[in-house]
């Protein structure tokens, strides 16, 4: 995290907008993560993630993935497949082609 950045704290509300209460260190009721996704794509980006991707300035020619990778946390696949993720989706993903 930058200096720059703002640190969020859980409030014990979820943060999608509900008014459900959360747990200790939570943000979002079980789920409700995925429903403020697709609520903040169709409230700014018109359901596009295309254009989300344009507004914050990634495309063809820069890559969110190499982002991610950068300054996210993500790694690409250490078999060279070009699959990036999460280090726990990385070790699934080298899990399935195992079998």
């Amino acid at each position: 995290m930058s200096e720059d950045t703002k640190r969020l704290l859980p409030t014990g509300i979820c943060w999608c907008g509900c008014g459900k209460t959360v747990g200790l260190g939570s943000f979002f009721a079980r789920g409700h993560d995925k429903t403020a996704e697709g609520a903040i794509l169709a409230a700014d980006y018109e359901g596009s993630v295309a254009r989300m991707l344009d507004a914050n300035g990634y495309g063809p020619t820069n890559s969110v993935t190499k982002a991610a990778v950068e300054r996210g946390g993500w790694e690409y696949c250490p078999r060279d497949c070009g699959y990036a993720g999460t280090p726990a989706s990385v070790r699934n993903h080298l899990k399935q082609h195992e079998k």
